[in-house]
């Protein structure tokens, strides 16, 4: 059932509107739901904006029901919005070496959340270094403040600061690690900064995440209820944080098929590609379009190598699939989900492709994957064929599945998805990239 609302009666208070959860049809038939219940001025012209743009009437559905209303979105920082991973596994790897120790990724999924001296107290017991924590801080810390440039943004957080930004809705950054260092990362970001309304390290509070006390900190210096905040987190202590401060809490996960501990989140989404502003009562992004997010073009490529022989004989999808060696740090910067592009072999042509990343639920991968299927009809394998991909979009997340029909039949509304969007210019121009023709050197190349 829907409910018809015309604009113009509830745009008359500028300080509280009457709590409504309203779709929006714009000049392109997307819809888009968001929330009159907004305290920020320019939250309030954005809503009259949007009457003067559709005039005519606003409908009320049950659709994609909002899950809270929120006024403003505390941030965690790394893992969250910066790959810190990354340049954390590669600064131990060279440190551990001196003590004759191995780092082998292991231990990480210990130090996600912690305060830099919990994660430098992680490292001395479980390798057994003979030195202290203070003292493996004192040692460490410079490498790590010659790296915080090199920290590469996670997909989506740039997007998402902008948009909130954008619209008005007050950002606040709390994070267990030390203002200066938060400082230091965020100014290699242009716009970052006067983005956050409120910033907040780990050392201007008396006790870290777990503790609800940083994010409780911010909403004070928001002057927001904690009841109307919404946090976002990578981490198990951020979860367990945001939720004993009283906010709603979505989760991120930066740590591989961990999803399933992550239950007193409000929500767990696989990217930040995939969160829905419009869901918690703020702006929706409308940078959507034929159901495909447009995303910053990357390029990956390699030699065709035996899958795990269930593309063309389990599933009908005979996907080319390439060896994750040379490539686990690059998937590593990007989320699983399923993309789409344009592929080229070097001796046939170029091609539309679609293609899933990660660790496929159903089959439940032991390592991440990429298995890209070429939207074209072949009479024969082409192992060990030269294959290029430039990747323009984006489609949904990876999702486990109840049956194999089921996810089948999902593969093939992925593949209309994708060729419908390949059509359109925005992504259709990419087919002439000097990539896809470009030969490899050595055998691989990605960028």
């Amino acid at each position: 059932m829907e409910l018809e609302y015309r604009c113009g009666s509830a745009l008359t208070d500028q300080t509280r509107f009457p709590l409504f959860s309203v779709l929006w049809w714009d000049s392109v038939a997307s819809v888009s739901s968001f929330n009159l219940n907004l305290y920020y001025p320019s939250a309030i012209e954005w809503q009259h904006n949007l009457c003067l743009k559709s005039p005519l009437v606003f409908k009320m559905s049950a659709v994609k029901p909002l899950k809270k209303l929120v006024s403003c979105v505390i941030l965690d920082l790394d893992g969250t919005l910066l790959n810190t991973d990354g340049i954390v596994s590669e600064i131990l790897k060279a440190f551990l070496v001196k003590y004759e120790k191995q780092w082998n990724g292991r231990a990480a999924h210990k130090l996600v959340g912690k305060t830099p001296f919990e994660a430098a107290a992680v490292i001395v017991e479980d390798f057994e270094l003979p030195c202290t924590t203070e003292e493996l801080i004192s040692e460490i810390t410079p490498m790590f403040s010659d790296q915080w440039c090199n920290i590469k943004v996670l997909p989506g957080a740039n997007r998402l600061i902008k948009h909130l930004h954008g619209h008005g809705v007050p950002i606040a950054l709390a994070s267990n690690t030390p203002r200066a260092s938060i400082e230091s990362k965020i100014s290699c970001h242009q716009g970052w900064k006067e983005s956050f309304s409120v910033i907040i390290g780990g050392d201007e509070v008396k006790m870290g995440k777990p503790s609800p006390e940083i994010f409780l900190e911010a909403a004070k210096r928001l002057s927001i209820k904690p009841s109307d905040c919404l946090v976002i987190e990578d981490s198990l202590p951020g979860v367990t944080a945001g939720k004993a401060a009283g906010m709603e809490v979505v989760a991120v996960p930066s740590i591989p098929k961990q999803s399933h501990i992550f239950t007193s989140a409000d929500e767990v989404i696989n990217s930040l590609l995939d969160l829905r502003p419009e869901q918690w009562g703020l702006p929706p992004f409308q940078d959507w379009v034929e159901d495909t997010l447009p995303v910053e073009p990357w390029h990956i490529g390699g030699l065709v190598i035996k899958g795990f022989g269930r593309g063309s004989k389990v599933l009908g999808v005979p996907t080319a699939n390439l060896s994750t060696e040379s490539y686990s740090t690059l998937l590593s910067e990007h989320p699983s989900g399923v993309f789409f592009g344009w592929a080229g072999l070097s001796n046939r042509g170029t091609y539309k492709m679609v293609m899933s990343i990660g660790w496929n639920p159903y089959f439940n991968n032991t390592e991440k994957t990429i298995e890209p299927w070429l939207l074209h009809e072949f009479e024969e394998d082409f192992y060990g064929e030269e294959l290029h991909l430039v990747i323009v979009g984006y489609i949904r997340p990876e999702a486990d599945f109840p049956s194999l029909e089921s996810l089948i039949a999902r593969i093939h509304e992925d593949r209309k998805i994708a060729e419908r969007a390949l059509d359109l210019p925005l992504y259709s121009k990419f087919k002439d990239d000097p990539y896809l023709k470009m030969p490899l050197h050595g055998g691989e190349n990605h960028s």
